[in-house]
């Protein structure tokens, strides 16, 4: 069977890790200080904490903020239920929002009336299957930012010439490492919140068994944070084997990028005469490819039974959503989230799959009419 969800390990994954178990330095130690140093350098925020979990991270960024108990925090349906659980544990009030069906996000208009009318206070945006919002729109809003880039993490926003921090860094000319000319790129994804929150789980796009960064782009706000931060008990932290994995795979980004974008532009192909749709993505290479939703015309057990037949496995694309696990209370204020929740469904891609898996895969995609 060609399982949905595979981390791509590799020797060097593997020795990473192996090295940490030799050297008998599992917890956190010097391996979480290298992969935060790495994050940094790619991402150019002003620090950054790894923790063991997205839930510990997203509760430390809730507390650097100071949020008001009872104070309204805005979330996909979409979004992990992990969010809706660590809020309410927190005493927050979740203010969850449907979501449009060509994307899998939510609007800013709907952002700005539950900020309105809702109490919102800080918003968690999600950047599902790796496509970037309209960040400029979440902005005027005028409330936090906490942007979940677990699926599009090291993807670029659009360049923005009137970007004072752009302008700075594209001040001289850039050339890769052949000494040809690099095209100005906008900010990384996670750049514009307050705090951007990299989880770190198998269906991320970087994944260390577990984890998450949470960055902050703004000294104050990496000061808010480091106070809580500096006081953290160990087992808040992500330990060194993890910590191993997470870094090489970010060195490894580019490589892994390349072929799951070659892989999706096959599938992406295959489906473009028939009934099924996936997300609607913008033009060009600057997000991320994560992973392959495909939003079905017909019954989701129908195109698991085909798909089934030749080896394949599909699964629910967002089975541990929050609309998944509050079906029944949000069906109705949630269509398009619940509708989604029924009829998305995941295909694999990941770099480890083979050309022969791949021709598999296409010929499945191109035939489901």
């Amino acid at each position: 069977m060609i399982q949905v969800y595979s981390s791509t390990i590799r020797r060097k994954e593997m020795e990473a890790v192996l090295t940490c178990m030799v050297d008998e330095k599992i917890g956190p130690g010097e391996m979480n200080a290298k992969l935060v140093q790495l994050v940094k350098e790619y991402t150019d925020c002003d620090g950054a904490v790894a923790f063991r979990s997205p839930s510990i991270a997203l509760e430390y960024a809730l507390k650097a903020l100071d949020v008001p108990a009872g104070s309204g925090i805005v979330l996909s349906a979409l979004a992990p239920a992990y969010q809706v659980i660590t809020i309410e544990k927190l005493g927050y009030k979740a203010v969850i929002l449907d979501v449009n069906e060509e994307t899998g996000a939510f609007s800013a208009e709907d952002a700005a009336l539950a900020v309105n009318n809702e109490g919102g206070r800080v918003i968690i945006l999600p950047e599902t299957m790796g496509i970037l919002p309209d960040i400029k729109a979440f902005q005027a809003i005028g409330v936090p930012l906490i942007e979940d880039i677990s699926q599009s993490a090291l993807s670029y926003y659009p360049f923005d010439e009137t970007d004072e921090y752009l302008k700075k860094k594209y001040s001289k000319p850039q050339v890769d490492k052949d000494g040809n000319p690099v095209e100005p790129k906008g900010r990384r994804a996670g750049m514009y919140g307050v705090f951007a929150l990299m989880g770190m789980e198998e269906n991320d796009i970087i994944t260390s068994g577990g984890g998450a960064v949470l960055m902050a782009f703004q000294r104050k706000d990496w000061s808010a944070l480091k106070h809580l931060t500096d006081a953290a008990p160990s087992t808040d932290i992500l330990p060194d084997m993890n910590s191993a994995l997470a870094f090489v795979e970010i060195k490894e980004f580019a490589r892994n990028e390349k072929v799951r974008r070659e892989i999706f532009e096959l599938y992406n192909r295959a489906i473009m005469s028939g009934r099924h749709k996936t997300f609607v993505r913008p033009d060009g290479d600057l997000s991320t490819v994560c992973l392959f939703p495909l939003v079905l015309n017909s019954g989701f057990k129908d195109a698991k039974a085909y798909a089934a037949k030749k080896n394949i496995e599909v699964r629910h694309a967002f089975e541990n959503s929050i609309v998944a696990m509050r079906q029944e209370e949000l069906q109705s204020s949630c269509i398009c989230a619940n509708s989604l929740l029924l009829r998305c469904a995941l295909f694999p891609l990941y770099p480890r799959l083979g050309r022969k898996e791949t021709e598999i895969i296409v010929k499945v995609l191109s035939s489901m009419l």
